[in-house]
Formats: structure tokens, C-alpha cells, sequence
């Protein structure tokens, strides 16, 4: 199986957790737009979406799925976004789309947390995949001295990438996550970081993962 097909089969398996009559979240990146092409199938059984991203509430609206504004909802039944990584206990890092500020906005608001994504993104411990931080751009050469003063990460600007907040994303590399909470808190303490691509103070609660034997349905560990 290609991994498109298993992102298509982990978008089909998440379907079963949309509940209907309710506003759902909607994460971004290519996982997430197939489960968005999924959601277009039973999109009469939901009020709507809250979109994570200007490019998922396009592609939602594109599909005739109704896009509220976070600030008209109340509450979000589940949220529903892939991963750069994940760990066994269902800490992730998210952001190589550049949205994991509106990620995090949107899983604040959800009462669940489903992640789906391939079995290439599984890994004992988070950090090989560089670790995405939004920055305020006046901020952007502190935070990096910073980085490489505390935890001794090489911080790369993600050249010409702007986010929808209008910020900056610098992807450190180099590091190795043994205390997700921990090393997600610190970063967010760092003046000038608006957060960071840790997902572990509010990891997933399911991860559907596609591997060639089907989707496994994963809990934490």
C-alpha cells in the first residue's frame, strides 16, 4: 500500500468518530485533507467544522461543509488532525503545515482528540522530525539563541513561509525528546514563542494508524 492509501483508510476509519448532529474540528495537512474529502460524504449528519487553517476551511467549503468561527462555538465534540510524530503514550509533534496554532486553538475547544496517520510517523521518542515553533518576527533571533542556549537545538527559519497568524516558524533540529510536557512548557515560557509543535499536555486520545495489515486503533501506553 502506498502512503496515500494509508492516509485514505485512516480517513475512512475516522469517520466513526464524527458524531453526528455536532460541530467537529478539522486539523490540516494531507491526512486531514482526505479525511476532509470523507467528511464531504456524510456531511449532512453535522452542523459543521471549525477549520484549523485558512487552507482546510477553503477545502471545506469547497465540499459544501458548513466553517464556523471558533469564537460563535461553545464546544467542539471531537477534533480530528494527523501528526509528524508520535510517541506511545500519544504525545505528538504537529506543525510541518505551519496551522499548530490554530491546532492547539481548536483541540482547546474538543472534548476529543483523534489522530490519524501513517505507521511511518510512529517513533520511541519525539524529535526526529524537527520540532516546528511559531515566532513573533521581532523575536525570531532571540528565540533562536535561546533554543540553542537551553536545549542545544539547531533552529532553522522556514524560509518564505509566513503563518496565517502572519508569523514565523523556526523548525529545530537536532533534539531529543525524552519529557514532551516538560520541554513543550519551557518552550512556550521562552518570550516571544507563541507555541510550539509539542502536543503532549493534551496528547491524543485515540490514533488510528494505518499500516499495511489495516488501521490499528492505538491508547496510550
Amino acid at each position: 500500500m502506498t502512503q496515500d492509501e494509508l492516509k485514505q483508510k485512516v480517513a475512512q476509519a475516522a469517520i466513526e468518530y464524527v458524531v453526528p448532529d455536532t460541530i467537529i474540528g478539522v486539523g490540516t495537512g494531507s491526512t486531514a485533507n482526505f479525511f476532509i474529502d470523507e467528511l464531504a460524504k456524510i456531511k449532512g449528519t453535522i452542523e459543521g467544522a471549525v477549520a484549523s487553517s485558512e487552507a482546510t476551511a477553503e477545502r471545506l467549503r469547497e465540499h459544501g461543509i458548513l466553517v464556523f468561527d471558533l469564537n460563535t462555538v461553545a464546544e467542539i465534540s471531537v477534533y480530528i488532525d494527523g501528526a509528524d510524530e508520535a510517541d506511545a503514550s500519544l504525545n505528538l509533534i504537529k506543525g510541518g503545515g505551519g496551522a499548530l496554532t490554530r491546532e492547539k486553538i481548536v483541540l482547546a475547544v474538543a472534548d476529543k482528540f483523534v489522530c490519524i496517520a501513517d505507521d511511518s510517523k510512529k517513533v520511541d521518542v519525539l524529535g526526529k522530525f524537527p520540532l516546528p515553533i511559531e515566532v513573533i518576527p521581532m523575536a525570531r533571533s532571540y528565540v533562536a539563541r535561546e533554543i540553542v542556549k537551553r536545549f542545544a537545538g539547531e533552529p532553522v527559519l522556514r524560509d518564505g513561509f509566513v503563518t496565517d497568524n502572519g508569523n514565523l516558524i523556526l523548525d529545530i533540529h537536532g533534539l531529543e525528546i525524552t519529557d514532551p510536557v516538560a520541554i513543550e512548557n519551557e518552550l512556550n515560557s521562552i518570550v516571544g514563542v507563541v507555541t510550539n509543535g509539542l502536543f503532549a499536555a493534551r496528547p491524543a486520545d485515540i490514533f488510528l494508524c494505518g499500516t499495511k495489515n489495516g488501521v490499528e486503533t492505538l491508547t496510550a501506553k
